[in-house]
């Protein structure tokens, strides 16, 4: 795209589009994507509203798992406006500081899900590796720096992506390939040289998704350790358990990611289908699964959903 004197410039509004191949059952695709909104939504407002609520929730587990729920919404907060907007309202533009906008939520919010995913992996590792001093470590001041901790180092890193894109010219137009914008999509589509996005882009994704996934790897290493460690099969049984849950919330938000990485290195040829379906599972499908796995796998949790709902009954 170029300007009146022939220079490229950045563009008022990006196009966003739906899924390709799709077009004849939009209605169907728009109404999945407001049922996974709904859950998400739903799900996560209740865990946030039970913790609260109940004293017996009151623990270090269950304000990460809030962390966790907040973060959610976040997410899903973040990509709402533009979907809807393109699947149900079949408007697919978005002026570009907006995109810029969004794209900073979207990816802070998924970086520090994955700083989520650490702290409570710690959470595990004291409860289990060292019980007696639980109490002490994990304090609220604790949990409270952790919080911050999670939301500055997202925050600090991820603000500088905005500005390096906003530098740029776009001159192979302004069609994006998702109904919501990210920095490798707008990459697509910008010129001039990219190699500090590029870069930069990498050193964050090492910076947050593998230092933070190779402590939870170790923090689970040292809980299998100890947990062999117990003499009683039902001990043990008993103390993995408590990780069920955050192992497949990790699981849930780990796997699309390794994915969509392999599909992108290892299947660069595969259908644009392909590529845009995997981003939605990797950022619509835990904010809607975490609530299910910590209400079906977690008997405090599962207690109080029963609670609240036979009190509304009565």
């Amino acid at each position: 795209m170029l300007s009146l004197n022939g220079t490229p410039f950045q563009p008022d509004t990006l196009q966003l589009t739906d899924i390709p191949g799709m077009q004849t059952g939009q209605a169907w695709v728009a109404l999945v994507f407001c049922i996974l909104y709904v859950i998400s939504i739903v799900g996560n407002l209740s865990i946030l509203a039970l913790v609260v609520q109940e004293p017996a929730l009151h623990q270090p587990m269950y304000y990460f798992l809030s962390m966790l729920s907040l973060n959610d919404l976040g997410v899903s907060f973040s990509t709402l406006p533009t979907v809807i907007a393109t699947f149900c309202f079949n408007y697919h533009h978005v002026g570009f500081d907006a995109c810029l906008v969004q794209m900073f939520f979207i990816h802070t919010f998924s970086f520090m899900e994955s700083g989520i995913l650490l702290a409570m992996s710690f959470d595990r590792f004291v409860a289990i590796c060292d019980p007696l001093h639980y109490a002490t470590v994990l304090t609220n001041s604790c949990i409270l720096a952790m919080g911050l901790g999670i939301l500055a180092k997202s925050f600090t890193t991820l603000l500088p992506f905005p500005f390096l894109v906003k530098r740029l010219p776009f001159c192979k137009g302004n069609v994006l390939h998702h109904s919501y914008c990210l920095h490798p999509d707008l990459m697509k589509v910008a010129c001039g040289d990219t190699h500090i996005n590029n870069i930069y882009g990498l050193f964050v994704v090492i910076f947050t998704y593998g230092i933070d996934s190779t402590f939870i790897l170790l923090s689970y290493a040292l809980i299998l350790r100890t947990v062999l460690a117990i003499a009683s099969w039902e001990q043990r049984l008993k103390a993995l358990n408590t990780c069920i849950s955050h192992i497949c919330a990790v699981l849930a938000f780990y796997v699309p990611i390794i994915a969509v990485s392999m599909i992108h290195r290892f299947w660069k040829s595969a259908p644009p289908v392909v590529h845009v379906m995997m981003s939605n599972v990797y950022l619509f499908v835990p904010p809607m699964l975490n609530p299910i796995i910590y209400s079906v796998k977690t008997k405090e949790i599962r207690r109080g959903i029963l609670k609240a709902f036979y009190k509304s009954q009565s």
